[in-house]
């Protein structure tokens, strides 16, 4: 029998997600393997004490007051669905300046809300004197980071938001930012993440809060005999949480890496991590500004992402940074969608370093 051996070099991920896993999961993968993690029941108490953990430990990280739930999902893109369905009964209004906002709106469009929508162009925040949703919105939904187009919505703007519109519920897709912003909870009714970007960990599992303000819209929703969707509606989800438990089987590995990923956080400090993310997004910001080649695709400083940096350029450039990043072992994610020739993204999650980013800001300068 013969075996071609194939030597792999170690390649950093600095795509805006699926993206470089944390670096304290690998120990923790094989601690799990090592429990029986993927093998134990979610009836048990094993599961049990893990799902407790991990909505503990982000209860501390993401400074979560104690009248918001923590609830586990397939997907952020499945979370779109259900806040559609749990918490408005016609009327949603969406802030759409990328393809993640537009598709969020899209949704409730097929789920036949009566949804309307303010939409700049890419790579612009939102003017907040045109933020004019009518008096019968339920349901507001705003994009703290478009993934697409590393636009970011200041957190003023969304606590000036819930002030003028104390009614409605507000829902905040974090996907590519949790657990980077620090939120005023009382600005938010329901916020969304997925694990496969800031908290580097593989795909496949999304977490979904929501205040008691939610459940109680949720529930006279079912009252009035409003379908809110199967297994995973507020109802069912809640009922299974309060004993620590899930409606179906879950992503139990998933579970345990968020909730030991989410210690190392909280060791960490996330004081400590919005510090250091700051910087290495200062320093990317830097040298685009500089350069003669690249330039910052978001021009307003206010409105720039610190965790998803997008640049634009050549077609010819964009391909040949490229190039040379994956020569160094670095992989740089492209534009999105139509933007993908014009456009790079780099990820500067918690997991990245600031050796790499550093590596890819020379790299950025030299082309000068």
């Amino acid at each position: 029998m013969w075996f071609t051996k194939f030597q792999f070099m170690k390649k950093s991920f600095l795509t805006p997600g699926p993206s470089e896993l944390y670096f304290t999961v690998e120990d923790h993968l094989k601690t799990a393997l090592k429990e029986n993690i993927c093998e134990v029941s979610h009836r048990s108490k094993i599961f049990q004490q893990t799902f407790l953990h991990t909505v503990n430990e982000l209860r501390t990280l993401l400074n979560l007051p104690q009248n918001f739930h923590v609830v586990f999902t397939a997907s952020a893109t499945e979370v779109w669905e259900r806040i559609i369905e749990n918490l408005s009964a016609k009327h949603t209004y969406h802030l759409v300046n990328g393809s993640f906002s537009s598709k969020f709106y899209e949704f409730a469009v097929q789920l036949q809300r009566q949804a309307l929508k303010y939409q700049v162009p890419e790579n612009q925040g939102f003017d907040l004197e045109k933020i004019n949703p009518p008096a019968e919105t339920e349901l507001i939904c705003l994009t703290h980071n478009e993934t697409s187009t590393g636009v970011s919505m200041p957190i003023a703007d969304i606590d000036a938001i819930r002030k003028k519109y104390p009614e409605a519920l507000i829902a905040l897709d974090m996907v590519s930012s949790a657990p980077y912003p620090e939120l005023n909870w009382e600005s938010i009714d329901t916020a969304f993440f997925s694990v496969q970007k800031c908290f580097g960990l593989p795909a496949g599992l999304g977490v979904w809060i929501f205040n008691e303000k939610c459940v109680a819209k949720a529930q006279a929703l079912q009252q009035s005999g409003q379908s809110l969707g199967t297994y995973h509606s507020i109802p069912s989800l809640l009922s299974n949480a309060v004993k620590n438990e899930t409606p179906e089987t879950p992503n139990v590995l998933g579970i345990y890496l968020l909730g030991k990923v989410a210690e190392d956080m909280n060791r960490r400090g996330a004081a400590v991590i919005r510090q250091d993310t700051n910087y290495k997004a200062a320093l990317l910001y830097s040298v685009l500004e500089k350069s003669n080649v690249f330039k910052p695709a978001v021009k307003e400083k206010k409105f720039r992402s610190q965790t998803v940096v997008v640049a634009e350029a050549a077609p010819e450039n964009i391909k040949k940074i490229l190039e040379e990043a994956e020569k160094q072992h670095i992989i740089i994610g492209t534009g999105y969608g139509k933007l993908k020739d014009t456009q790079i993204r780099i990820a500067n999650f918690p997991t990245h370093s600031k050796e790499v980013i550093e590596k890819v800001a020379n790299m950025i300068q030299n082309f000068s």
